[in-house]
């Protein structure tokens, strides 16, 4: 066994794929529309999906927002500087809302930023 993929039910898929390819650096694996279901499915992630788990984007046509769950954390994705990825997001337009620093009663670096919908990304400095 092995995990797939964590899907988010996203209020504008485009401005979804931008975000996760642009500032996050991921690829768009595949999309496609359900026309019968009112709804597009996007896969992105940072390889082919044989080998590595993926985010899966859920757009409801009908639907332009959400109310975050109280159930969901947070994607975790490890990057090289933690710093340099926040400085990334901010220069592709998104928001930063912990900057790059040692986790609370640790040492590992760890900074979280947010999609376009409010869902928190954490990036885990290798």
């Amino acid at each position: 066994m092995r995990i797939l993929h964590t899907m988010l039910r996203v209020g504008n898929l485009e401005r979804s794929i931008e975000f996760y390819t642009g500032a996050l650096g991921m690829s768009l694996l595949r999309r496609k529309d359900y026309p019968e279901g009112k709804f597009t499915l996007a896969f992105v992630g940072y390889g082919d999906e044989a080998d590595h788990a993926v985010i899966e984007l859920t757009h409801n046509w009908d639907t332009a927002s959400y109310d975050m769950g109280n159930g969901f954390g947070h994607i975790a994705i490890e990057v090289g500087d933690a710093r340099a990825a926040c400085e990334e997001v901010k220069k592709q337009g998104g928001k930063v809302v912990r900057e790059a620093g040692p986790m609370k009663h640790g040492t590992t670096v760890i900074a979280f930023v947010e999609d376009p919908d409010g869902y928190k990304i954490e990036f885990i400095q290798h």
